[in-house]
C-alpha cells in the first residue's frame, strides 16, 4: 500500500488542503494541518521525503539517533500540536550536522518505506510546545554513552519473608498479651479501675463492756468524737486555740503547740494532728458550728468507767486507741475489742462526688467486741474498798488488799486494793505500783495464818485430835535460831484450840515435826500455794514454797508457823476456803460469763477442785479456828477477838508476817485476818491484809475483816447464828 503521503488529498485549487492559507508560499519546513497528516513514522514529511528521493533514492543516509524507535500511531496529532516544526527542526539539524562532520560520516542502508501506523518502531518521546534551544554544532556533540549499571540489590523475596515474620511476631504478642487481659487479669484490671472511684468509711465496732454479776456496767465505751487539726490549713493557730480551748478543756498554750507545722519521718508534712479524743458529741458539734478552718471532727469512742475508781485495780484501762494496757481490760483484750467493718461505695468525681445510685456498694459489718460479766458484785465491791481505805487512811506508805470469796462456788466477790485509782484517769497515780492488783500481786510471809494448813494436815494425817494437848514450852532453839511465843505458856499443857486462839509457835513446831516436812509440803501444795490459782488476773504471782531438800535446821521452825513460805492474799484465801467448803479445794475465778455480741452468755470451764481434808476435819479445824475469836477469860485473850461479828460465829485466824521485795526485808510487818461466816456452815470467806512501814497495820486487819464481813451477810440476808451454841474452848486443860 502506497504511502498516504504519495497520495494527497486536494481541493478544488488543485492544492493540498490545509498546507497553506490563502495559496501563500511556505518556508519549508514549517508546516500546518497537511504536514501532520504528511508525517512519516521517521519523523518527517511526505516532503522531505520527496526531496531526499531526488537528491539521491536509494542511496545511504544518515542514522540519526531517533530512527531506532517504533512508530506511534498518535504521533500525527503531536505533531499538530507542536506546530510542524518538530520535523523540519530535525531535518535542519541533520543537515548542518551532516556538514560540519564530514569526516565522521555513518551510513546505514536504505529501508523500506513504512506505513505511518506502524508499530514496529518505539514511538518518539513527545515533546512540550514552545521555542527550541538552538541546535548544537556538531563538532560540539558528545558520543553517546551507555548508561551506568545500578548497584545490584538485595533479593527482595527475603526482605518480603523477613518482614512478614516480624509482622506476624508483633501481631502475635498483641494477641497472647490481649487474651492475657481478658481472661487472667481481667479482676485485676477491673478492680484497678474501680478503686480509683470508690469511697471507703470505716464502721467502727465497740468495744465490750464489763459488767458485774447483776449485770450492771462497770467498763464500758460510747459514741463520742475526736478533734484533730491539719496544720497545713490552719491560719491563726494562736486565735484558733484561744477558741478551742474552753470546749476541750485544753489548754490553749498547748493546742497551738499541736497545730504548728511539722513533718513526718518520711519528710511529708503532717496533714493530722490530734487534739483531743472521746470528745462529747454535743461539743463536737459546737466546735463545728465554728467553722474554723483546718480544724474538724469524726465519730471515735470513749471507755466509760461509770464507778470511776470501783474495781479499777481488777478492770484496768485501755489506751485512746481502744487497747487494754491493764487488768482485765489487757487480760482478756482479744475478747472485748471490736472489729470495725467498711462500707465501700462508687462516687462521682470532682462536683458530683456523692454515691451513684445503683452503682458498686459493698459493705463489711462491724463486729462488736464480746463482753465480760464478773462475779463481783458491784455493791460489795463498794464497800469493801471503802472499808479498807478507811482503815488504811490511818497509816501512811501502807499498802492492802482485801478478797471476799463465796465458799461452795470459789466465785470472787469483791477484790480490793489499796492504794486505788480513777481507771478513767490512769496517768494520775504517784506510782505504777498503785494501779496493781495486790490480792494477786502482793507477795508476803502469811504468818501465823499458815498455821491453819499445819494443823489441817495434821489432823487429816491423824498426827492430832481435836483433844490432842501437850506441855508447852516459852521458847525453842532450831538451827540456831530461837523461836518463841507471845503468850509464854510457861511449860503448861496447851490444847489445840488454845495453840490457835494464843497462836502458839512453840506448840504449832511440835506438831510439825511429828508430821514431816515432805508431808507438810505436800499439803502446801494441796491448799494452792506455790503455785498460780488462775483466777483470771494478769501477772499473778505464783508464790514459792521451800523445796524439801533445801530446808536447813531453822526451816523446821520457820515453815510451820508461815515464815521461808511466799504466798499472795488471794492463794490464803483460796486455803481457808477449802476448809470452810468441806475440806475442798474450790479454784478462784472473777469470770462468770462471756457474752458474745448477740447477747449468747457462755459459761467458762468449771473450776479446778480437788479435796484436801475430810469433811469431819475440816469442821473440827473451823470449830477449833472459833477460839481465836472467842476466847476471852483468865488465861488472856485471843488474838483475833476484834474479828467478831455480832450474830454470827466466826472461825479465822490472825497473822503477822514480812514483806520482801525483789529479795530485800522490808520494814515493818504484814498484818493480816483470814475468817469465815457463819462457822456452823460458812458461807463467805473474807482475807484482809495490810503492810505498815510502821507496824500499825496489827491493829487495822482485824477490824476491817469485822466490817466486811458484817455488810456481806447483811448484805445477802444471811440468817444470824445460834450463838449460844458456839463451843467453850478450854485453853489450858487440867
Amino acid at each position: 500500500m502506497p504511502p498516504r503521503s504519495e497520495d494527497p488529498r486536494r481541493d478544488a485549487t488543485g492544492s493540498r488542503r490545509g498546507s497553506s492559507r490563502g495559496g501563500e508560499p511556505r518556508e519549508p519546513g514549517v508546516g500546518g494541518i497537511s504536514d501532520a497528516r504528511a508525517y512519516t513514522p521517521r519523523g518527517r514529511t511526505i516532503r522531505e521525503g520527496g526531496a531526499a528521493a531526488r537528491t539521491g533514492a536509494g542511496a545511504e543516509q544518515r542514522r540519526t539517533p531517533r530512527s531506532n524507535r517504533s512508530g506511534d500511531p498518535f504521533r500525527p496529532a503531536l505533531q499538530v500540536l507542536d506546530g510542524g516544526r518538530a520535523g523540519a527542526a530535525r531535518a535542519g539539524r541533520r543537515e548542518s550536522a551532516a556538514g560540519g562532520r564530514a569526516g565522521v560520516v555513518r551510513t546505514v542502508s536504505a529501508r523500506p518505506a513504512r506505513e505511518p501506523f506502524d508499530d514496529d518502531d518505539a514511538p518518539p518521546p513527545r515533546r512540550r510546545p514552545g521555542p527550541r534551544r538552538p541546535a548544537r554544532p556538531a563538532a560540539a556533540r558528545r558520543p553517546s554513552r551507555k548508561p551506568p549499571r545500578p548497584p545490584k540489590l538485595a533479593d527482595p523475596r527475603r526482605r518480603l519473608r523477613l518482614g512478614t515474620l516480624l509482622a506476624l511476631a508483633l501481631f502475635t504478642t498483641i494477641g497472647i498479651r490481649l487474651v492475657a487481659l481478658q481472661t487472667v487479669n481481667t479482676p485485676a484490671y477491673a478492680d484497678g479501675g474501680l478503686n480509683s472511684r470508690l469511697a471507703v468509711v470505716e464502721l467502727p465496732a465497740p468495744r465490750g463492756a464489763i459488767y458485774d454479776r447483776t449485770g450492771a456496767p462497770l467498763a464500758h465505751s460510747v459514741e463520742a468524737r475526736y478533734v484533730f487539726a491539719d496544720p497545713t490549713r490552719v491560719k491563726d493557730r494562736l486565735t484558733t486555740a484561744k477558741l478551742l480551748s474552753p470546749l476541750l478543756g485544753v489548754p490553749a498554750s498547748e493546742l497551738a503547740d499541736r497545730m504548728k507545722p511539722r513533718k513526718l519521718p518520711t519528710g511529708v508534712p503532717s496533714q493530722f494532728e490530734y487534739l483531743a479524743r472521746g470528745v462529747d458529741i454535743d461539743k463536737a458539734k459546737q466546735i463545728m458550728a465554728l467553722d474554723l478552718v483546718g480544724i474538724n471532727v469524726h465519730r471515735d469512742e470513749r471507755r466509760e468507767v461509770p464507778g470511776g475508781d470501783l474495781a479499777a485495780n481488777l478492770i484496768g484501762f485501755v489506751s485512746q486507741d481502744m487497747v487494754g494496757l491493764e487488768g482485765l481490760e489487757a487480760k482478756y483484750d482479744d475478747l472485748l475489742e471490736g472489729k470495725p467493718g467498711k462500707k465501700r461505695y462508687e462516687i462521682g468525681q470532682g462536683d458530683l462526688a456523692a454515691p451513684i445510685p445503683g452503682g458498686y456498694s459493698e459493705t463489711t459489718p462491724a463486729k462488736p467486741g464480746g463482753s465480760l460479766q464478773l462475779t463481783v458484785d458491784r455493791d460489795l465491791q463498794f464497800q469493801a474498798q471503802r472499808i479498807l481505805s478507811s482503815r488504811m487512811a490511818q497509816t501512811r506508805g501502807s499498802v492492802g488488799a482485801a478478797v471476799i470469796m463465796d465458799v461452795p462456788t470459789g466465785e470472787v466477790l469483791a477484790q480490793a486494793s489499796y492504794p486505788g485509782y480513777n481507771a478513767a484517769a490512769p496517768q494520775k497515780v504517784a506510782s505504777p505500783r498503785d494501779r496493781e492488783d495486790a490480792a494477786t500481786s502482793f507477795i508476803v510471809d502469811p504468818g501465823s495464818i499458815h498455821k491453819a494448813i499445819t494443823y489441817g494436815a495434821a489432823l487429816q494425817e491423824g498426827v492430832i485430835t481435836p483433844d490432842t494437848a501437850f506441855p508447852v514450852a516459852n521458847t525453842i532453839t532450831l538451827g540456831g535460831v530461837p523461836f518463841s511465843d507471845t503468850h509464854p505458856a510457861n511449860g503448861r499443857t496447851m490444847s489445840i484450840p488454845g495453840m490457835l486462839a494464843f497462836s502458839s509457835n512453840i506448840g504449832t513446831i511440835k506438831i510439825a515435826e511429828k508430821l514431816g516436812k515432805e508431808r507438810l509440803i505436800d499439803y502446801q501444795k494441796r491448799f494452792g500455794l506455790g503455785q498460780a490459782t488462775g483466777e483470771g488476773m494478769p501477772g499473778e504471782a505464783p508464790g514459792r514454797l521451800l523445796p524439801a531438800d533445801q530446808w536447813s535446821g531453822s526451816s523446821y521452825g520457820s515453815v510451820p508457823i508461815g515464815h521461808s513460805v511466799d504466798a499472795t492474799p488471794l492463794q490464803m484465801a483460796a486455803a481457808y476456803n477449802a476448809i470452810a467448803n468441806n475440806g475442798t479445794y474450790v479454784q478462784p475465778h472473777l469470770i462468770r460469763n462471756v457474752i458474745s455480741p448477740d447477747g449468747k452468755k457462755t459459761t467458762p470451764a468449771k473450776p479446778v477442785t480437788r479435796s484436801v481434808l475430810s469433811p469431819a476435819n475440816a469442821a473440827a479445824l473451823r470449830t477449833m479456828l472459833e477460839a481465836v475469836t472467842t476466847v476471852d477469860g483468865p488465861d488472856g485473850r485471843a488474838t483475833g477477838l476484834a474479828a467478831a461479828v455480832p450474830g454470827y460465829r466466826v472461825a479465822g485466824k490472825t497473822g503477822t508476817g514480812l514483806r520482801y521485795d525483789n529479795g530485800k526485808r522490808q520494814p515493818g510487818d504484814v498484818a493480816s485476818f483470814i475468817g469465815m461466816a457463819p462457822a456452823e456452815k460458812p458461807r463467805y470467806v473474807v482475807a484482809v491484809f495490810v503492810w505498815s512501814p510502821g507496824g500499825e497495820g496489827g491493829a487495822l486487819a482485824a477490824p476491817a475483816f469485822r466490817d466486811m464481813m458484817g455488810f456481806t451477810l447483811r448484805h445477802y440476808r444471811v440468817p444470824p447464828s445460834a450463838t449460844d451454841r458456839s463451843p467453850k474452848f478450854e485453853v489450858f486443860p487440867r
